[in-house]
């Protein structure tokens, strides 16, 4: 892949995984970053993406309001996320499972306690690339990181199982700007797989797309672009629809995580066209 022929151009949904590493890039360049990413830069730029490059030119402003407020929010999910696993570690949990994992580098760049297994699922492809990054960057993960690939519409629980997953403890698991491309009864199923594989204490991180966003989106996106892809958008009561399925869950805002973080937000509340839901869950008993 990139080891001979350089560049390539990412296609369907896990471009947008390429998309995303070039966002972390921008975000470690500042000054103060919320987050660092240092292998966010290679995967970028493997994929296209550099951040050195200019963007395309954005047909209006409403359009360039969009692109920052998703820009916006992959800072602050980031942010969130990292929070999240953090605290499920501290808390002994040591299982950590990225559904839809594409260019996560959170194995390489986060401390880990001894013992820690991490497992990223994704396709075939978006894993390629990754393994073919990571060589050349010559990264090393700071825990036992093992790679899953499994499209998320087949037996991924099977799969999981059979690379060492352990349903009997406690799993952190994370859906990161994953939801928002399934169709309502994928998510529904997807959930319920999770459920089934998690231990009392387990803990999930999700991010979830803002009600009528994908409205608003798809009325001028690009064919091939990461809006024109969106389907699925949070419930009216995610804490409620969430606890139906064995979860204590808790939400946030972009805007309000944002705000805790120091970081304000580029936008106007009414203009929050990227803004989405943050959820931090713990599973009950059984």
């Amino acid at each position: 892949m990139t080891d001979a022929a350089g560049p390539i151009e990412p296609s369907g949904v896990w471009a947008t995984a390429v998309g995303v590493a070039r966002v972390r890039a921008m975000e470690t360049a500042r000054e103060q970053p919320l987050f660092r990413d240092p292998l966010a830069l290679a995967f970028a730029t493997a994929g296209g993406r550099d951040p050195g490059t200019p963007p395309p030119p954005r047909a209006d402003e409403a359009a360039r309001r969009r692109w920052l407020g998703v820009a916006f929010s992959i800072v602050i999910r980031t942010k969130f996320l990292d929070d999240l696993l953090d605290q499920a570690v501290a808390s002994g949990v040591r299982q950590v499972v990225l559904l839809g994992a594409g260019m996560d580098s959170r194995a390489f760049r986060m401390d880990w306690p001894a013992g820690t297994r991490l497992f990223e699922v994704d396709t075939a492809e978006p894993l390629g690339f990754k393994a073919s990054v990571l060589r050349q960057e010559r990264a090393v993960a700071r825990c036992e990181r093992i790679t899953v690939p499994v499209d998320l519409r087949e037996d991924w629980p099977g799969a999981l199982a059979a690379a060492g997953h352990d349903p009997a403890r406690p799993t952190v698991w994370i859906a990161e700007g994953l939801l928002i491309y399934l169709p309502e009864d994928a998510v529904e199923s997807l959930l319920e797989r999770v459920g089934a594989l998690s231990a009392a204490g387990s803990r999930m991180g999700l991010t979830l797309g803002s009600r009528g966003v994908v409205e608003r989106f798809r009325e001028d996106a690009a064919s091939g672009s990461a809006a024109s892809m969106w389907v699925w958008e949070m419930p009216e009561d995610p804490v409620g629809w969430l606890a139906g399925l064995g979860w204590e869950a808790e939400t946030f805002t972009l805007r309000e995580r944002a705000e805790a973080y120091g970081r304000p937000a580029p936008t106007p509340p009414q203009q929050d066209e990227g803004a989405g839901g943050l959820v931090s869950a713990v599973r009950a008993a059984h």
